[in-house]
């Protein structure tokens, strides 16, 4: 980390921070689950049990088989739309159980 006598924006001492300490996937796994609830919307949520990220796969839990069935028609766009809203490439794969 830098010292006092040179000036550090506090964007990058953050970003400093969060690497040194390596706490970026652990923020990438909250704003995942942010992002889901965000862009799936109340009727989504509705059926959302769980939403967890592991490496670059997004393991969704649901409550209704029929839900399941639509979404897995649409995982590309979903995995896009995430992706999107995050900013960068995080997830590669959905698996939706």
């Amino acid at each position: 980390m830098k010292r006092h006598n040179e000036q550090l924006k506090l964007s990058d001492a953050i970003k400093e921070f969060v690497d040194e300490n390596r706490l970026q996937d652990g923020l990438d796994k909250v704003d995942v689950k942010k992002a889901w609830k965000t862009l799936m919307g109340q009727g989504v949520n509705h059926y959302t049990k769980n939403v967890i990220l592991k490496k670059n796969t997004l393991h969704v839990e649901l409550s209704s088989s029929v839900l399941r069935e639509e979404l897995s028609y649409g995982k590309k766009k979903i995995i896009a739309m995430l992706n999107e809203h995050l900013e960068k490439e995080l997830i590669e794969n959905i698996i939706l159980r």
